[in-house]
């Protein structure tokens, strides 16, 4: 299936590692210039030089989300070195494992700005460059978002909140031909998920009724797809990559 994004320039918040880094890779081989920032310049180049030598056009840039200076500061070195916008994934984002008593106001503060302030700017910022042209913007959620964890609840609403600034902007952004979704994505093995083995521990994998769990290529290849025209009536929605989490009370039941 051609997806016709080639020739579309894709920015991606958090895109040198992890999930972020294996979607900028698959945007790259459907023949897409590349934008990514993060926090860390050594990783950022690390993952500009490995982009490179797939052959892909690629911008790497030091930018914290949680500054709008900062964000605005990056879409408009996109825009000087490729011209234009056309899918902005807010995929940074951060975990806390903190009881509700246990976080204190800084931490909250940082929480709450790296997953939710950084998509309502990052928004914006991508809105402002995609007017008169359209385009597409994904908002990273989380199971979380509706499925709030003990121990991680801060988190969780902030996940909430990605999902209810998503809807708002896809009815704001819809007259200016611009798509807005969150996804969903389920228990993906990346490092970060892997921190204290609490995969494993809480045994995520019962709770899927697909018999394994996801990885970062599973949410890639939905993300493409969502930022194509074959999505063009999708819009204003939570997209689960989840393997089908909790979809029944008893997901293990056909392996039973």
């Amino acid at each position: 299936m051609d997806l016709n994004l080639k020739g579309k320039t894709v920015v991606i918040t958090g895109g040198a590692t992890g999930m972020g880094f294996e979607t900028a890779s698959l945007f790259g081989a459907e023949g897409c210039s590349l934008a990514i920032c993060g926090r860390r310049q050594a990783v950022l180049d690390e993952a500009g030089r490995k982009l490179e030598e797939q052959g892909y056009p690629v911008l790497c840039q030091r930018a914290d989300v949680t500054d709008p200076v900062q964000v605005e500061a990056f879409a408009d070195a996109v825009m000087d070195r490729f011209g234009k916008i056309d899918v902005w994934i807010n995929n940074a984002g951060m975990p806390v494992h903190k009881g509700m008593m246990e976080i204190g106001a800084e931490e909250w503060r940082q929480l709450i700005d790296t997953n939710l302030s950084s998509v309502f700017y990052g928004c914006k910022a991508a809105a402002g460059r995609m007017k008169g042209r359209g385009g597409v913007i994904l908002n990273a959620g989380s199971f979380q978002s509706f499925f709030p964890a003990a121990g991680s609840g801060p988190y969780g609403a902030a996940k909430a909140g990605v999902c209810s600034l998503t809807r708002s902007f896809a009815g704001e952004f819809a007259s200016m031909g611009i798509r807005v979704l969150t996804y969903i994505p389920g228990v993906i093995e990346t490092p970060m998920a892997k921190v204290d083995n609490w995969m494993v521990e809480t045994k995520q994998q019962d709770n899927i009724p697909l018999p394994r769990l996801g990885t970062p290529s599973d949410i890639a290849n939905a993300l493409v797809f969502l930022a194509s025209d074959r999505a063009g009536y999708i819009n204003g929605v939570n997209i689960e990559i989840t393997g089908g989490k909790f979809c029944v009370q008893n997901p293990r039941y056909s392996w039973e």
